[in-house]
């Protein structure tokens, strides 16, 4: 295949059988996915994942994940290195957002198309930098514990005043995925935060890390750079959390990749103070 045009593209909803493709490209372009993330996104909405397809092979993707009725995510927008510059990737976007209807979308932009996404109506809201480094050696405080299924409601809530939309399906699969490591910090009447390490392509990630305190959160770090053990870890922090930032320079890490999170109109309200480190740049 040399180069088709767009009308020649034939978008379907992807399934969880497709998500290796799509993954393998963002691996290709130093993303480093996570190694289980496919059931944990298709979980918060199975009908939110796209493949642009020529003569039957996969040439595009782009995700478009709706959380309830007022907040969607736009992720995963790939096109094949080859196939570039044919129109094959504003087609897969305009097709795939109409699944976002008339919700506000966010996505997490690399700084290569944010000018692009600025001309479809997205604006800036802040930068993340992603910090990538070994895990130092830490010992994990005492009121650190390993999340269990007793824990799901309050993580739930706690997630939700941390974000712009409620997204139970998602960490119902988050939480536990294969090689997932989640932990709280409750201070003996409620939650004060949590955070999540899984395996991915390039190195471990972090994500969420959200936390009521800096100390909060770097209690919470402890313990997943103790799980870690001294192996290559990435967190995606928001830029105005100079907490987060200090926390990852702290720890040795350096700046390695930036995004933008950008939105299409407003969002409900949530505590971005929380906010140590991205779940993920896919889904928000």
């Amino acid at each position: 295949m040399t180069s088709a045009a767009p009308h020649d593209l034939v978008l379907t909803q992807a399934t969880l059988a497709d998500w290796p493709v799509i993954a393998g490209w963002a691996a290709a372009e130093g993303w480093n996915p996570g190694l289980s993330d496919g059931p944990a996104f298709f979980a918060q909405d199975p009908d939110g994942f796209f493949l642009g397809r020529i003569d039957g092979e996969p040439v595009s993707a782009i995700s478009v994940v709706n959380y309830g009725s007022d907040y969607a995510f736009l992720g995963c927008y790939l096109v094949r290195p080859d196939l570039r510059g044919h129109g094959h990737g504003l087609a897969t976007w305009k097709t795939a957002l109409a699944h976002a209807g008339d919700r506000t979308v966010g996505l997490d932009g690399v700084v290569a198309q944010q000018d692009n996404y600025r001309q479809s109506g997205f604006e800036l809201a802040y930068r993340t930098i992603r910090f990538t480094g070994a895990a130092p050696q830490t010992e994990p405080a005492a009121d650190i514990r390993p999340a269990g299924p007793a824990d799901l409601a309050a993580i739930t809530a706690y997630d939700g005043a941390c974000t712009p939309a409620d997204r139970p399906r998602f960490l119902a699969q988050w939480l536990t995925g294969p090689g997932h490591r989640a932990f709280v910090r409750h201070d003996g009447t409620r939650l004060t935060g949590y955070g999540v390490l899984r395996p991915g392509r390039d190195s471990l990630r972090v994500g969420p890390l959200f936390a009521d305190t800096a100390d909060d959160a770097r209690a919470l770090f402890a313990a997943l750079m103790a799980e870690a053990a001294g192996r290559d870890v990435a967190i995606d922090v928001p830029e105005p959390n100079t907490a987060g930032v200090t926390l990852a320079e702290e720890a040795g890490f350096r700046a390695s990749f930036e995004t933008a999170r950008m939105y299409t109109g407003p969002v409900r309200e949530h505590a971005q103070h929380r906010v140590f480190g991205v779940s993920t740049l896919e889904l928000g």
